[in-house]
Formats: C-alpha cells, sequence, structure tokens
C-alpha cells in the first residue's frame, strides 16, 4: 500500500471513529445543537487531514463558539417503540431512546427501508433544531455514516416543528416555471404589501399562547429563532402555503433549488439564518434521492414551505429588485476551471480556520460548483462567510429541560 493510500485509509478511521462517537449530547444548554460531526463531514469532504479534523472535534467538545463545552448523554423519560414513535414527535425527550429505536429498526430492516418508512412521517418537520437535525441525517448518508444516520432521525423526531404541507390543498398553486421565479414573485409581493406582512409577522410572534398550550416547547420561546419559525409555520400564511408549478416537476432540478436559495443568500451574504438554508438543502436533497419518486417532490414541498416560513419569520424579505439583479448578474456567468483552482483554495484555506458554519458552506458550494459546469454565484457565494450570532437576551434565564 502506498503512502498516500495509507493516509486516506488512516483519515477515514479517524472520520468513521469521530461520527460513531456517542460521548456527547446531541444539544448542549438547552436547545444549541451540537454540530461536531457536521463539521466533521464538512472538512472531511474539503480535504482537510483526519488529524487536524479530530484536534477540531476535540477543541469543540470542550468549547463551542457560543462559549460552552458539550454535554454528555440526558437520561430519557419515555421508552421509544413502534408503538408510541409518533405520539412524542416535538416533544424534546427520549433522545436516545428513539436511537435505540430507530437502531434496532435498521437492523430488521436495513437503512434503506428504514428510510423510506420513516422519513415522509419525519420530513414535514424538517425545520426542527433551525434545520439541524436534518442536516445531521441527510449529511451522514452523505458521507455513508450508520450511526450518524440513526442518531439524525432520533433528532428530526426529538425536534418535530411542523411546516404543514397539506395546508397547500387548500391554496391555489402559482404558475411560478422555476424556483427563482417564485423568490422573484414573492418579493414582488412583499414590495407591494411590505408594512402589512411585517405587521402579520409582529402580530404572530406576539402570541406565545402555543407555547402555554403545548404546541410549541417552551425550550423554542428561549431560543428565540426557533420560536419564530415554530410559530410562523404553525400559524401559515397563503403565500407560504402555494405550492409552485415546478414543485410538482417530475424530474427534481435540484440545481435550480441551489440557484434560487444561493441568490437569496448573495441578496444578504454572510447571513446566519438565509446560510442554513443552503447547507439543508444539501441534506434534503440527500434524504430525497433515497426515496420513491413522488416522496422526492414531497421532500420539495416541505423543503419550499419551510424556507418561507424560516424567511417570512424574520419580518422581512429582499427587494425584488436587488435579487433580480443578481440574477440579470450570474444567471449565464460561468468560471473557467483552471482559473478559479486558485480562489477555490483560498476558499478553503479560509473556510476551516473559520466556524463550523462556514466550512459546511464552502464544501456544499463547492460540490455544487463542479456539478453545474462551474457556475460563478456558487464560488461567489461560498466566499461570503457568516459569525456566529451572539447569544439572546432569553439565554439569561436557565434551560426549561
Amino acid at each position: 500500500m502506498s503512502d498516500r493510500l495509507a493516509d486516506r485509509v488512516l483519515d477515514r478511521e479517524i472520520v468513521d471513529d469521530l461520527l460513531n462517537d456517542r460521548s456527547y449530547h446531541i444539544e448542549f444548554n438547552g436547545h444549541l445543537t451540537n454540530h461536531a460531526k457536521h463539521a466533521v463531514v464538512a472538512l472531511a469532504g474539503l480535504g482537510v487531514p483526519g488529524s487536524e479534523i479530530k484536534a477540531y472535534y476535540d477543541n469543540y467538545t470542550k468549547l463551542t463558539t457560543y462559549g460552552f463545552g458539550l454535554e454528555p448523554p440526558k437520561p430519557d423519560r419515555f421508552t421509544i417503540t413502534e408503538a408510541n414513535w409518533r405520539e412524542h414527535l416535538g416533544q424534546r425527550t427520549s433522545f436516545w431512546s428513539y436511537c435505540d429505536f430507530f437502531d434496532r429498526q435498521e437492523r430488521a430492516l436495513g437503512l434503506d427501508e428504514l428510510t423510506r418508512r420513516y422519513v415522509p412521517v419525519l420530513l414535514p418537520g424538517w425545520v426542527g433544531a433551525f434545520t439541524h437535525a436534518t442536516i445531521h441525517l441527510g449529511w451522514a448518508l452523505d458521507i455513508g455514516s450508520r450511526w450518524m444516520a440513526i442518531e439524525g432521525l432520533a433528532y428530526m423526531a426529538f425536534t418535530y416543528v411542523d411546516c404543514h404541507p397539506e395546508r397547500a390543498a387548500d391554496h391555489p398553486a402559482t404558475d411560478d416555471a422555476s424556483p427563482v421565479d417564485s423568490l422573484l414573485r414573492l418579493a414582488g409581493e412583499w414590495d407591494e404589501r411590505r408594512d402589512e406582512l411585517r405587521h402579520w409577522v409582529a402580530e404572530v410572534l406576539a402570541d406565545t399562547s402555543p407555547v402555554a398550550d403545548g404546541r410549541i416547547h417552551p425550550e423554542l420561546l428561549r431560543s428565540g429563532l426557533q420560536f419564530h419559525i415554530a410559530r410562523t409555520l404553525g400559524e401559515g400564511h397563503p403565500l407560504i402555503n402555494a405550492t409552485p408549478a415546478w414543485a410538482n416537476d417530475t424530474e427534481i432540478d435540484w440545481e435550480r433549488l441551489y440557484y434560487a436559495v444561493t441568490l437569496l443568500y448573495l441578496a444578504r451574504p454572510g447571513d446566519f439564518v438565509l446560510l442554513h438554508l443552503i447547507t439543508s438543502l444539501h441534506a434534503v436533497e440527500q434524504i430525497a434521492e433515497r426515496l420513491p419518486a413522488d416522496l422526492r417532490r414531497h421532500a420539495v414541498h416541505c423543503y419550499w414551505s419551510g424556507l418561507l416560513g424560516i424567511v417570512f419569520s424574520g419580518g422581512d424579505f429582499p427587494r425584488r429588485h436587488k435579487l433580480a439583479a443578481l440574477h440579470d448578474l450570474f444567471r449565464s456567468a460561468v468560471d473557467a476551471e483552471s482559473a478559479c483552482q486558485e480562489d477555490w483554495r483560498t476558499i478553503v484555506a479560509r473556510a476551516v480556520l473559520e466556524e463550523e458554519h462556514n466550512p459546511k458552506l464552502a464544501h456544499v458550494l463547492r460540490r455544487v460548483w463542479e456539478r453545474s459546469g462551474h457556475r460563478s454565484a456558487y464560488r461567489v457565494a461560498a466566499a461570503q462567510f457568516t459569525a456566529t450570532p451572539e447569544l439572546p437576551p432569553t439565554f439569561e434565564k436557565p434551560p426549561t429541560e
């Protein structure tokens, strides 16, 4: 075996060991997600040596970018079974029992059948944990980690937040031919109705009764952001619920969806919230590609309604003229591969020095850049790094669980 091949084998062994680690809970300080394994997948995808990935992982477990270390596994309140696994969706309890349940089911069914059987039920809740549960599952499937995929399924059940795709039946579909058409239409609606829509969002978010009556877990209220998303999606709005025509296409053109979401990110470069729409789209694609064709469309419907709920919950939407100008700039822009390889080396070298959301962004967008024929939008967006946001005043209160 050559030295280079031996190094690759060792790197993969290190990555697999880290992804199989069960030493830490999936969250810390209440609802903050343990991102360590997401970073491992991204860094491995960017070609970082295994020893450096392990050093990153070890440092993250001791002190995350939020200033807290990871926590040991928490005890379960319930034993999850086939009979009751749906009853506890989104109740943020018994994560490890969910892992045990899905572990047993995988051994009986295999990972492909496990995914086909349980994911369709979980997909409407994909925005739970601010999309990180879906990222955990999708990225696990991409790198081929069985245990991380088990954790991802358990985390999706643990944090389920419904985006209500069934409401589309009560709203006329739009005739948008592409995701960019949908973005431009919605941006136009916001331009014309901005005061009205902002007022609607403010009224919805001011109503915390769904926490009091148990529809939304109180830990999400402590989060702030996650409450805003859950509350907006729980209320629903015709602009969120209407299904665009492109979402019903027989064959899903994932690259068109990546391009639209990347334009959204370029309209607000470095936006911490919008960045997650890119890294979670990669996860949804990986999950959907393991489902039958009709359920792939279900995944797209869930993703789109969840995306709109996330954006609307911020009480704003990028201006149409800016999105249109970015589309004009990038719709036909393609990089010369040889001329941009040094640019990508710089982006990757910078990304691995930054907090883990940035290696994830670079990893996803470099892959899409490669498969899209080197569309410039992806390279430009990959260099727009984010920073860990400061925790809101609600964190002055202790976790609710």
